[in-house]
């Protein structure tokens, strides 16, 4: 196969990725399966974007010649991959957008009784049901939660992949809004030092921001600005204009398809598949932002607001650890029929306490959220 789909292959093999760098490579092969049209485009776009935003520095050393040039290429990729979203993510998420659509059916979507369903949900209401409603009401008690001494969250995330331990990274949210991560608490403090706020030049910094606009916006207006923030291709677009670009993303994906040698059609173009797309970009998205964001309080309470707009997401009141939690599960309606994410938060705070992924072909993804309020000078 090629050098990119190899890459796919390799993920596990690479230097382990930024939790939510990971879960976005995963996140674009989730709605490739849905769409592979508008996600080559977006994760094409992606790739360059985010990483001319990253701003972070390499933190470990490493002996290259302990690696084999194809080694080596795949490592630096995936070190390049924890630069906010990086090279790494973009080039193994468009990759996996080709693999998916090289090994679909020849009408190139999901299951056609998956998608019928997908087709009968109809438009999304953007208020949010009386299901997700306790989403909304979280949103807006976070808002009034004193946090105890300290002045920053200190997130400590450990991702499993199957039963193998991939990373574990530490995030600092200080009250002020700032960003920083790092392998270690030392990788923290040495970001802190170089003004690597991922804030405000992170590649999550449009994400972030878009969350926090969406924490005071009517939920339709915070739906919009976090996919136009996504430089997603559809939003904003009327039908005749939404299908025209529709049509155009299919077309140049059918081309990268042939390339490969595959012999997937096209989706076809209706209003309930894009409205399937941006339910899954704005899940994809938000959740993205969240991971990014966790310590933000204005960012938590934007993501519940968002994800209480998508129909499919179902909310649960649960317990962890003896803390009430709420969990928050997007089946596999918001992921064109396959997969599905899970996140438990915490009821009180909001705060991510565990994500958990399923990908077909992929081995079961979680990532545990450890916070704890600290002093930024104690560090």
């Amino acid at each position: 196969m090629t050098d990119e789909l190899d890459l796919v292959g390799e993920l596990g093999s690479v230097e382990p990725l930024r939790p939510e760098a990971y879960q976005r490579a995963r996140g674009v092969l989730r709605a490739a399966m849905a769409d592979p049209g508008t996600v080559l485009s977006a994760t094409s776009e992606e790739h360059t974007i985010m990483e001319t935003n990253s701003t972070m520095t390499k933190t470990t050393t490493t002996r290259d010649h302990e690696f084999s040039p194809a080694m080596r290429r795949r490592r630096r990729l995936g070190l390049a991959g924890r630069l906010g979203i990086g090279a790494g993510v973009g080039v193994a998420a468009a990759a996996a957008v080709v693999a998916v659509a090289l090994n679909s059916s020849a009408t190139g979507g999901a299951a056609p009784g998956k998608d019928a369903s997908a087709a009968a949900a109809g438009p999304v209401a953007v208020d949010g049901s009386a299901d997700r409603a306790p989403l909304m009401t979280l949103a807006g008690s976070i808002k009034t939660v004193t946090p105890s001494a300290g002045d920053a969250w200190l997130v400590k995330a450990t991702q499993v992949d199957g039963k193998k331990t991939m990373q574990v990274v530490y995030t600092l949210y200080t009250d002020d809004h700032a960003i920083y991560t790092g392998n270690s608490v030392k990788d923290i403090k040495l970001a802190i030092t170089r003004h690597q706020d991922q804030m405000k030049a992170g590649g999550y910094a449009p994400l972030l921001k878009a969350a926090v606009a969406a924490a005071d916006s009517s939920p339709a207006d915070g739906r919009t600005q976090m996919l136009k923030a996504a430089k997603d291709p559809l939003v904003g677009l009327d039908p005749a204009a939404q299908k025209a670009e529709w049509d155009k993303q299919q077309a140049a994906a059918q081309e990268i398809i042939k390339q490969k040698g595959g012999n997937a059609a096209p989706k076809p173009y209706s209003p309930q598949a894009v409205q399937q797309h941006l339910d899954n970009a704005l899940w994809t998205y938000s959740t993205q932002a969240l991971s990014a964001g966790d310590g933000n309080t204005q960012v938590r309470a934007g993501v519940l607001r968002l994800l209480s707009t998508i129909s499919a997401v179902d909310v649960t009141k649960s317990t962890t650890d003896d803390k009430a939690t709420l969990t928050i599960t997007a089946g596999p309606q918001v992921f064109g029929g396959e997969g599905g994410q899970v996140l438990t938060v915490d009821a009180t705070t909001g705060m991510l306490v565990k994500s958990v992924t399923t990908v077909p072909g992929l081995p079961r993804a979680s990532t545990t959220y450890e916070s704890s309020r600290v002093a930024e000078a104690d560090l």
